[in-house]
């Protein structure tokens, strides 16, 4: 009877304030299932001290932290320390998008299971395969006592040659949105927190602490922001990480149009936003803008969340409703989430690393996706004699890109080369995993001989390759997080070393391990391409498994191949000449550390594409990609049939699909339907996908049901989606600007909650 009463207080705010209140046991406080999420999280604020809400607005960057006194930190991303007289648990972070991040092993001797990269998650067009990402990364991160992961990368690419690219999920919205969600929600079935990022345009690398990206809101609404909605709805992510950017004149961590009317009042988002690490540059502008924790506060100019929040605190510049908020927040992500009612164990448990590989390879072998295949050289006969490797390390592993993703995987590192210049140097180096394509191909062709050579030298790999019955060339491009390559070419004279050898042995095949799009002045000469991204830390043996048919290749582009850099909106990376003349300032003596806090600078990147976003702007300006996005290449061979479409009031298209080939294998319908956007620009959307695997002969229906949201325009004034009435083209196909299909629907006019 006593807590129940104590509870009855708490809950209708009574009486004492926080700073009065005696220590009131966490069953009382937060610990009573039978309430809402919410109830719990302000009952706990209710029974906190001003110092202990003080203390889990702002968290430590345990690298650089030297608290007084002393406390244990996991060295990894961040560390807020718990409250155990109420049951709240130390948040100890990690950074997570391919796995649980050791970036330059700052944990001696502490791996995990690397997935490959969310670009190749997206070109698996499988939301299944990026909730087992989210899973098992989520239980490598609980058996590590890790229970934040800053995770849900979900930024569109909007720049083909952007440093970050290979973290997120592709350039369309209804794509990067589903897989994201996904991926989220797999996390948190460990009963974690994920955070969902950046929020938001993050979309290029170069000056991103300092550019400020200036785009229409609506448009924006109908792009990015979209995106990020619907991971939101389908992940419900207990945390929502602002970007280092500014949008249209405010940092993102400090902008109430994004934080306040976006987020929490339009999407009625109940988590809590967190800064990027660095991200944060005010103190109350931030705190009203809608930001509720400054994250690892020692790369920030000054810890704003700390002494300085309390002064404008006692001066009611900041409201102690903001406070509270701001802290019911935070909880309320760690009661929903489950992690409060199940915390993390506080010593590290057994993973189960072979079960966790298995994982990681079925997403790498459905990521990598068919290009070219001339004359159907794939897959390779198994009785080939002479099998020749050469380039990208092959012998030995993989390619995985840089930043604070970097996982240490299990099995090591055979290749790792630090960085001696540029903003990513001091957290980056250039990895390959120890998964070697070479072993794995011996393994599938024991009889074959198979041998290697690393092609620096290109009249050397041609005269080799004339005698082989299968040259490999593994081409690749390494990326990373806190800067843009200088261009979308393969480094190190890669082009002649392609040209050179296609010259020698037609039956040439291109493997391209990068972070994104590359220009491939070779294409014409090489009969196949196969693009396998950053494949992770089972890649090689899926490198294998594809070329020699073990799987059918399945995956489709989610970004679309320019022919060349120049059809991409922005000719050239915005900003690299201010970024180079500050690193030649650095490397001349300036010490200024511009990958975090400064030191270019600031200049403005608009986004005239607006919402036309990748293969829309193409279209629109009548552009030629090299390869479409969507696009894939099987074994086998998929017809579609007796299309039907029923409209009104809503939009369902149904489909057979087909396997006519003589090969069991996977598709990926594609439904686009012609639109106009808020700025009236009628353009050819991703309206649904799907991915099922057919026996051959077999014929499957397919239906898909679409979110009016894709096909409505954003009404900023008015602040809600607007769906016109009338009559909609709409194509099923292979990939943007296919049209096996053709069909219309007639809607009637509607309108939308924000």
């Amino acid at each position: 009877m006593i807590r129940k009463a104590l509870l009855a207080v708490l809950l209708t705010g009574a009486a004492m304030t926080a700073q009065a209140q005696p220590p009131v046991p966490a069953t009382a406080a937060g610990s009573n299932r039978a309430l809402t999420t919410e109830a719990r999280a302000k009952a706990l604020v209710a029974a906190m001290t001003l110092e202990e809400k003080l203390a889990i607005i702002h968290g430590y960057f345990p690298p650089m932290a030297k608290p007084v006194p002393p406390i244990a930190m996991i060295p990894s991303a961040g560390h807020i320390p718990g409250i155990p007289r109420l049951g709240i648990s130390a948040l100890r972070e990690s950074d997570a998008s391919l796995g649980v991040a050791n970036q330059i092993e700052q944990r001696k001797g502490d791996t995990a299971t690397a997935l490959p990269a969310s670009l190749a998650t997206a070109a698996t067009f499988n939301p299944r395969i990026a909730y087992e990402g989210g899973a098992m990364i989520g239980a490598e991160a609980r058996a590590k006592t890790f229970n934040i992961l800053l995770a849900g990368g979900v930024n569109l690419t909007r720049d083909p040659w952007a440093g970050r690219n290979f973290e997120y999920l592709g350039e369309d919205p209804l794509l990067a949105g589903v897989m994201a969600g996904e991926h989220i929600r797999g996390v948190q079935s460990n009963h974690i927190v994920s955070t969902i990022k950046h929020f938001a345009l993050n979309a290029q690398e170069t000056g991103r602490t300092v550019l400020d990206a200036r785009i229409d809101r609506g448009a924006l609404r109908e792009s990015d922001l979209l995106a990020f909605e619907i991971a939101t709805e389908i992940g419900d992510p207990a945390s929502v990480m602002c970007a280092y950017n500014k949008v249209n004149g405010d940092y993102a961590c400090e902008n109430a149009w994004l934080l306040n009317d976006v987020l929490k009042r339009d999407w009625g988002y109940k988590g809590w936003v967190m800064s990027d690490w660095g991200a944060v540059h005010s103190t109350e502008k931030a705190a009203l803008g809608g930001l509720d924790q400054e994250s690892g506060q020692e790369l920030d100019d000054a810890i704003h969340f700390g002494q300085p929040f309390a002064d404008a605190l006692k001066a009611g510049r900041i409201p102690m409703a903001r406070l509270d908020d701001m802290v019911t927040r935070i909880l309320h992500g760690v009661i929903a989430t489950g992690l409060m009612d199940d915390p993390v164990p506080e010593s590290p448990r057994q993973i189960d690393y072979a079960a966790h590989a298995d994982v990681a390879q079925r997403a790498a072998e459905e990521g990598i996706v068919l290009l070219k295949n001339e004359g159907d050289l794939l897959p390779l006969a198994k009785s080939a004699r002479r099998i020749l490797l050469i380039g990208g390390h092959a012998d030995v592993g993989v390619l995985s890109g840089g930043g604070s993703s970097q996982v240490r995987s299990v099995g090591g590192a055979p290749v790792e080369i630090p960085l001696t210049k540029g903003a990513a140097a001091s957290f980056a180096r250039m990895t390959w995993h120890a998964s070697s394509p070479m072993k794995a191909i011996q393994a599938l062709v024991p009889q074959a001989e198979v041998s290697y050579l690393d092609g620096s030298d290109p009249k050397a790999a041609a005269a080799a390759a004339k005698s082989a019955d299968i040259v490999l060339v593994f081409g690749w491009q390494w990326q990373t997080e806190a800067q843009d390559p200088d261009s979308m070419r393969l480094p190190d004279d890669q082009d002649a070393l392609i040209d050179a050898v296609a010259a020698a042995n037609r039956r040439t095949v291109v493997i391209l391990e990068t972070g994104g799009p590359v220009e491939m002045p070779w294409l014409a000469k090489v009969p196949v391409l196969v693009e396998a991204w950053y494949p992770g830390q089972r890649g090689g043996e899926a490198i294998a498994n594809i070329l020699f048919g073990d799987v059918n290749p399945s995956g489709r582009l989610p970004i679309t191949f320019p022919e060349r850099a120049s059809q991409a909106p922005r000719p050239e990376p915005a900003g690299l000449a201010e970024l180079h003349t500050a690193e030649a300032r650095r490397d001349a003596g300036d010490q200024t550390n511009y990958g975090m806090t400064g030191g270019v600078a600031p200049f403005a990147v608009d986004y005239p594409e607006g919402a036309e976003v990748g293969y829309r702007w193409y279209a629109m300006k009548g552009a030629r990609a090299l390869f479409p996005f969507g696009h894939g290449l099987s074994y086998t061979r998929f017809a579609y049939a007796n299309l039907k479409v029923q409209d009104g009031a809503a939009l369902t298209v149904s489909f057979d699909v087909t396997n006519s080939g003589q090969r069991a294998g996977a598709d990926v319908p594609q439904l686009y339907v012609e639109a106009k956007s808020g700025a009236g620009i009628a353009a050819w959307r991703l309206a649904g996908f799907d991915k099922l695997t057919l026996s051959p002969g077999e014929t499957r229906r397919v239906t898909m049901t679409v979110d009016p949201r894709l096909i409505a325009r954003f009404d900023e004034a008015g602040r809600q989606w607007r769906l016109d009435g009338g009559r909609y083209a709409l194509a099923v196909g292979r990939f943007a600007g296919d049209a096996l299909l053709k069909g219309a629907a007639t809607l009637t006019p509607q309108t939308l909650k924000p």
